[in-house]
């Protein structure tokens, strides 16, 4: 089974039931891969979906995905620093590497940089991308 780093966007956009990208969102709930977090991604996933939607849809979601079997919370120590564009966005790097993720589901153009670098090596993939392997292995 896959371990994943799940961008907040990425998220946000596959929990609609409308989404094209809500097969994401029903493949976690049956637990076909395993979503890699931190204390920091966990964070920022409420605090957006608490702006985007409502605190308390925001604290189910959360509710819901840390009571999931098929979660890998870590607690990354060193930091790797290797998104300079948008630093916020190394919670999500960090997480991957200590994680051993397969790869981080991200749309994110800041995440294109990860591609130059040889080590840690971490692979970046779009929702595209990500919802169509998910299909394929259903």
């Amino acid at each position: 089974m896959k371990h994943i780093v799940l961008d907040t966007n990425c998220l946000l956009a596959c929990i609609g039931k409308s989404s094209k990208f809500h097969s994401i969102w029903t493949a976690f709930l049956s637990g076909k891969f395993y979503l890699c977090l931190s204390n920091e991604i966990v964070t920022e996933y409420e605090e957006i979906f608490s702006k985007k939607t409502s605190p308390a849809f925001a604290e189910m979601i959360i509710h819901i995905i840390l009571n999931s079997e098929n979660i890998v919370l870590v607690n990354p120590y060193y930091r790797f620093g290797l998104i300079t564009t948008d630093p916020d966005d190394n919670k999500f790097v960090d997480c991957a590497v200590i994680a051993s993720a397969d790869y981080i589901v991200s749309n994110d153009v800041h995440f294109n940089i990860l591609k130059t670098i040889n080590f840690p090596k971490i692979n970046v993939i779009r929702i595209e991308q990500f919802a169509g392997e998910l299909e394929k292995n259903l």
